[in-house]
């Protein structure tokens, strides 16, 4: 399986089980208080435009397919299906604070929550769960505290900082403090794949000052503009008391591996989805 990597980012690595591929951080793996990883689109059981390892059950993929893909996913990563808890992406900014109470929410039972784009727990074994196909998944580790979280960061998610409002909430409920956090920005659209329109940049100088800007995005002949969803992820855990060292970015492009990652760009929408995965390990 040959990626093109993105020069200067964290190196995930490609672990394989069973025959089923999935990508992890080494970083995160350090840490040694988590399972975690993210899928691609291969060592599934889904055919056509979801081939193979597709995780969505609203795209119009045969249920027993996509259950038998989370399945395959859960025995070569590590975790229990059954104790999956399932996000609800509208891109908002919502975070949810996930407890015993919702183990299987979304997988083995409905759901009582709408609009989550961002969940945090810290309880041993539950297995959050979030989707992408270009979007920006975020981890976040508090070693220290025993405490994750996991969130969906879109472009108006990145606009809201929803990065920033999980480590709030983490603070709020768990005593995290930033200077204890390990996150990483995992695999999804590279700046050099992601125009956008001028009405989305305007959100973002809004959102970022002026000295961010030249970081973030800049305007082609076109007047259309390439966006930097990673840098902006960056920037916004920085604003939420991280130092740099703490945070590590993905050098994987969901656009240029659209043979290997669903990418809403490059399938045009005709595509499965990925998923991000984080558990807390049961302590020693």
């Amino acid at each position: 399986m040959e990626f093109i990597r993105k020069k200067g980012r964290e190196a995930m690595e490609v672990v394989e089980r069973s025959g089923v591929p999935f990508l992890v951080f080494p970083r995160l793996r350090e840490t040694g208080v988590v399972v975690h990883g993210f899928s691609t689109r291969l060592g599934g059981v889904s055919r056509g435009i979801f081939s193979s390892m597709n995780l969505s059950f609203a795209r119009g993929d045969e249920e027993d397919c996509v259950r038998e893909n989370f399945a395959r996913l859960g025995r070569a990563m590590g975790f229990d299906c059954q104790r999956l808890v399932l996000s609800d992406q509208t891109h908002t900014t919502n975070v949810r604070v996930v407890t015993e109470e919702d183990v299987g929410k979304g997988f083995v039972r409905p759901r009582d929550y709408t609009d989550v784009d961002a969940m945090v727990t810290n309880a041993p074994g539950l297995v959050l769960a979030t989707f992408y196909a270009d979007c920006v998944p975020l981890f976040l580790v508090d070693p220290v505290h025993r405490a994750i979280g996991l969130a969906h960061s879109g472009w108006k998610g990145t606009v809201g900082k929803i990065g920033k409002r999980t480590v709030e909430v983490m603070e709020e409920q768990y005593n995290t403090r930033p200077e204890d956090l390990v996150v990483a920005i995992g695999p999804s659209i590279c700046q050099d794949c992601y125009e956008v329109s001028e009405d989305v940049i305007r959100q973002f100088q809004a959102a970022f000052s002026p000295s961010w800007w030249k970081e973030l995005f800049y305007e082609k002949e076109n007047g259309k503009y390439q966006l930097n969803l990673w840098r902006a992820n960056e920037l916004i855990f920085r604003e939420a008391g991280l130092r740099p060292e703490q945070i590590v970015t993905t050098d994987l492009c969901t656009c240029c591996n659209h043979e290997l990652l669903f990418s809403h760009r490059a399938s045009l929408g005709k595509r499965g989805n990925l998923g991000a995965f984080l558990m807390l390990r049961e302590e020693d």
